[in-house]
């Protein structure tokens, strides 16, 4: 089933009810040129593709993630940093005889790894992409970095192809997930995803510089005024997966003009905030994570969406 859901001759999104890749399902029929909820039509768009210093250390490293940012995404996040890309109305078409092309592209600039950046709503081109690139001599890990908001299912069709998953999870509580994200249904969705995430890569796999080449890393953005949410985002990972996974606790928020009004959204995180989630990490015995450190919420750490690579 895995193989005909993500065949790209005869993609998920062709079925008689249109585009279903992601959860919600929106029936789009985007390989007639409908846009999908998620602001994809039927060609892959990407804004930017060139080396990334700002991932965790063992992503970027000294040399720089290769990251490709794919237009378009299924959240529909109220404080989201990259809307110039997320509603689907920047960057390029690109085949994915072209997307493979850049994979290699990257790796010839001595990139880390191919990072894929919102890729979830391209699935099938993105695989078939994948493919090509190994066939033409593509030997970097790859990161899929998503914000979780997937489906297992499909993800299944990734497994060998992904050697880093990179996800998110933003919320546990369904009400906040309807209210900042349009998502009731996102805690159960991301739950789900990074279940397979894990199934598919179970260890971690560091190289003598401590770059990762295999492992999982699962990234919660702590809001304002949300401290409560992210302990029991920390709990349940703990809990669920302990060292088999890294966490990553990022203080990175940095509100934008839509958001600005709004009393949480509307301010950066505080140190207290942040020190406090982070000593609660300790408190359990997370052993194996990430922290910023400094002010990090600033838009200087939001890449320009100029076509780099394209």
């Amino acid at each position: 089933m895995n193989e005909k859901l993500l065949n790209a001759e005869n993609p998920y999104m062709d079925a008689s009810s249109g585009c279903r890749l992601c959860p919600r399902e929106c029936g789009a029929y985007r390989s007639r040129g409908e846009e999908g909820l998620c602001g994809a039509g039927k060609e892959i768009r990407v804004a930017r593709a060139a080396l990334h210093f700002w991932e965790e250390p063992c992503i970027s490293g000294t040399e720089g993630s290769g990251t490709v940012f794919f237009s378009g995404c299924s959240l529909r996040c109220v404080y989201c940093q990259n809307r110039e890309i997320s509603r689907g109305r920047a960057g390029a078409a690109v085949s994915p005889e072209r997307l493979a092309e850049i994979f290699l592209e990257l790796q010839e600039q001595k990139a880390n790894n191919i990072n894929l950046v919102t890729a979830g709503h391209y699935l099938p081109q993105v695989r078939e992409a994948l493919l090509l690139a190994r066939a033409g001599g593509l030997s970097l890990p790859v990161v899929y970095n998503t914000s979780s908001y997937e489906k297992p299912e499909l993800l299944r069709g990734l497994e060998g192809l992904v050697d880093i998953y990179l996800p998110d999870l933003k919320y546990l509580d369904p009400d906040l997930a309807w209210s900042y994200s349009r998502a009731r249904d996102y805690p159960k969705r991301a739950m789900e995803a990074i279940g397979e995430m894990v199934r598919q890569v179970p260890e971690t796999e560091f190289d003598s510089q401590g770059k990762m080449k295999k492992g999982v890393i699962v990234r919660h953005l702590l809001l304002p005024g949300h401290v409560k949410e992210g302990k029991r985002i920390v709990s349940y990972l703990h809990e669920r997966y302990g060292n088999q996974i890294y966490i990553s606790l990022m203080n990175q928020y940095t509100p934008t003009e839509e958001v600005k009004a709004d009393p949480l959204l509307g301010r950066k995180v505080t140190r207290r905030e942040y020190r406090r989630l982070l000593d609660y990490a300790l408190e359990i015995g997370v052993e194996q994570g990430f922290f910023q450190e400094g002010d990090t919420a600033k838009e200087s750490f939001i890449p320009p969406f100029d076509l780099e690579g394209i």
